[in-house]
């Protein structure tokens, strides 16, 4: 089970760093660095601050216990001259307990002034630091941002992208569909030609259509058989119609109009 539990372990482990590899931008992680480390500053400047106001309040403390000391000796040397000797012991006794004090606050002062001196080269140092850092992380963003530019570009003249390579397959199934028109027009052409199948704008026609091409043909039957009866001589006889529908039809084939021969008068008439 162990063994099981430390390859699950594993795997989950590299699963993760290669999503997270595949999602992070160097840019965003020098960013949050650069953000951290000035963060860092800003607490080193405040630890700065708080020890020099430490420092100077020791300072005030040195200065309040030497007034102190100097008014103690000055009451014992008065006390001395007036002859009071005791006053002038406890004037020198109270002096001695504000030297002490004094001396232990100029001690504190000292180890204060050091760790503030220390504090004020670390921050010195950071922010030199951090400078350089800021200049490498612009250098840095600068160059990645250019390969990657670089990298879209040579993508899309190799097509290696996704968005070119979306054009590439649209251009790619826009020509196949053309070619399979063209080839589709070319083979109905050949049928047209080989009269395999008929033309419908020749072949089809509406009932308007015909019924107006039969008028026309009635009217165009009417008015050549108007002008065969008056081509007859003495008016029209069905005898005559019949003898002469041959060749009147012959005549109007030709398009051309014949007159018939003058009939010879009746003799009896």
């Amino acid at each position: 089970m162990a063994s099981l539990w430390e390859r699950f372990t594993m795997l989950f482990k590299s699963k993760a760093d290669k999503v997270l590899d595949r999602y992070e931008d160097p840019r965003e992680t020098l960013d949050y660095s650069y953000k951290k480390q000035q963060d860092l500053l800003v607490r080193v400047r405040r630890g700065v601050a708080d020890v020099a106001t430490s420092r100077k309040r020791v300072e005030i403390q040195v200065t309040q216990l030497g007034k102190e000391v100097d008014k103690m000796t000055l009451a014992a040397q008065q006390s001395l001259a007036a002859g009071r000797e005791d006053l002038a012991r406890e004037a020198l006794t109270r002096k001695s307990g504000l030297q002490v004090q004094m001396n232990d606050l100029e001690t504190q002062h000292g180890v204060l002034q050091q760790e503030e001196e220390k504090l004020v080269r670390a921050s010195t140092q950071l922010q030199q630091r951090i400078e350089a850092f800021r200049t490498q992380k612009e250098t840095i963003k600068a160059t990645y941002s250019a390969a990657e530019a670089q990298t879209r570009v040579n993508e899309a003249f190799t097509g290696l992208s996704d968005e070119f390579g979306d054009v590439g397959r649209a251009i790619q199934r826009a020509q196949d569909k053309t070619q399979e028109m063209q080839a589709r027009a070319s083979a109905v052409d050949e049928l047209l030609a080989s009269g395999a199948l008929e033309d419908p704008s020749l072949t089809y026609k509406d009932d308007i259509t015909r019924e107006l091409e039969a008028m026309a043909s009635t009217a165009g039957v009417e008015s050549e058989l108007a002008a065969m009866k008056a081509a007859l001589p003495g008016g029209s006889a069905p005898a005559q119609l019949a003898a002469g529908a041959p060749k009147v039809a012959a005549t109007v084939v030709d398009a051309e109009v014949v007159e018939p021969p003058a009939s010879t008068p009746n003799p009896e008439v």
